[in-house]
């Protein structure tokens, strides 16, 4: 099985309604290595991440704050490693808590079965 790796999305902004950010195809799985998420506003905002369809039971991450970027912060700007294996068919959602300002990158290896 050999993998991979690939940016799965973005660097694209998200919106404020969830939205699938990306789909499985069929005879491959995914694994979500690293989500990289920056602030360029004035304001934190929250960022929630799920895999499957939103719900609270489905999240990974949950109105996750990513501070607003400032004079001396370094906060605005988040690397989060991780380990995730997404099966065919699955689907990974994204949406912010206030429309288009952050922006979002997922990477990670694409495993090709059979």
């Amino acid at each position: 099985m050999p993998r991979t790796p690939t940016r799965l999305h973005g660097p694209a902004q998200v919106s404020n309604a969830a939205a699938t950010k990306f789909t499985v195809p069929a005879g491959q799985k995914y694994i979500v290595r690293h989500i990289h998420v920056q602030n360029p506003s004035g304001a934190a905002v929250t960022l929630t991440v799920s895999i499957g369809a939103d719900a609270a039971a489905t999240r990974i991450l949950d109105a996750y704050s990513i501070p607003a970027a400032a004079a001396g912060v370094t906060d605005s700007v988040r690397d989060i490693f991780c380990y995730y294996v997404l099966e065919a068919a699955e689907i990974l959602q994204a949406f912010a808590g206030t429309n288009n300002i952050l922006t979002l990158t997922i990477n990670g290896d694409v495993v090709t079965l059979g």
